[in-house]
């Protein structure tokens, strides 16, 4: 089995061995990989739920993430009470358990066989998904579906946030959440665009490395997924500074920040 851990402890946290280890007890020859988002950011969370788990990939997969800013209710908490837990199924088998929160189930919300939460204790622990949630996964994991309750309605969960970013990769690439088939531009169109207060020249190209060293473009990038039976498979539009790093051009913009084309 392969797991996914998606969280936003930060990256060498001691928390993700905590989770691992209790993940490992459920699944002693589980491989499991660990990600780590910015603190709080169910954008980031949601977009990498949909990124590794409608792709291709192992047929036994659990994706298991916590990003729970426990925004939901903004008076004190009794108990460390949180957010709750939810199940999706995926088309291709894949098996999602974590909170939901914010945007975590926006990216795959119209891409779910069944989506339901999970009758769990939302108290009890400051550290739910070490003590409280992997028992539930394990269960599901496990054909046990006794903890499932309601289904959840894709109205109770928000769409996408439009033009945002939703990830800043090693390079310094912006992935935006803006979907390539809603740019229709002649390739080499300049166009200019502005993330808080930088503003900065780009070309809209077709594919990244078709620009000269040192040009910004503004191009569909490696992300996305296939949609339903459709053959052309949902791409994002990401910035690209060839020989750059285009984060560092925008004065290093964080995650959830607005991308505008100004015309």
């Amino acid at each position: 089995m392969f797991i996914c851990v998606i969280a936003d402890y930060g990256t060498g946290d001691p928390a993700f061995t905590e989770v691992t280890q209790r993940l490992l007890l459920a699944f002693p020859h589980a491989q499991i990989h660990l990600l780590s988002v910015p603190p709080f950011s169910t954008l980031a969370t949601g977009f990498w739920i949909a990124q590794l788990g409608l792709n291709p990939g192992p047929s036994e997969r659990l994706i298991y993430h916590n990003c729970a800013p426990r925004q939901d209710d903004l008076q004190a908490r009794r108990d460390n009470e949180g957010e709750g837990l939810t199940y999706a199924l995926l088309p291709n088998g894949v098996k999602v358990v974590g909170v939901f929160a914010g945007y975590t189930l926006s990216f795959i919300k119209d891409h779910t066989k069944e989506l339901r939460v999970v009758n769990v204790s939302r108290g009890g622990s400051q550290f739910r998904s070490r003590d409280v949630f992997p028992v539930a996964a394990a269960a599901i994991m496990g054909e046990d579906f006794s903890l499932l309750g309601d289904s959840l309605n894709s109205k109770q969960i928000p769409d996408v946030p439009p033009n945002r970013i939703a990830w800043i990769d090693g390079y310094g690439n912006i992935k935006t959440t803006i979907g390539a088939h809603t740019l229709n531009l002649e390739p080499e169109t300049k166009i200019v665009i502005r993330i808080g207060d930088v503003v900065s020249d780009a070309v809209y190209s077709d594919g990244s490395f078709k620009v000269p060293e040192g040009t910004l473009a503004f191009s569909p990038g490696s992300s996305g997924w296939s949609v339903g039976d459709s053959t052309q498979p949902l791409r994002f539009l990401e910035l690209f500074l060839r020989g750059g790093s285009a984060w560092e051009r925008f004065g290093r913009p964080r995650v959830n920040q607005q991308v505008t084309r100004i015309t």
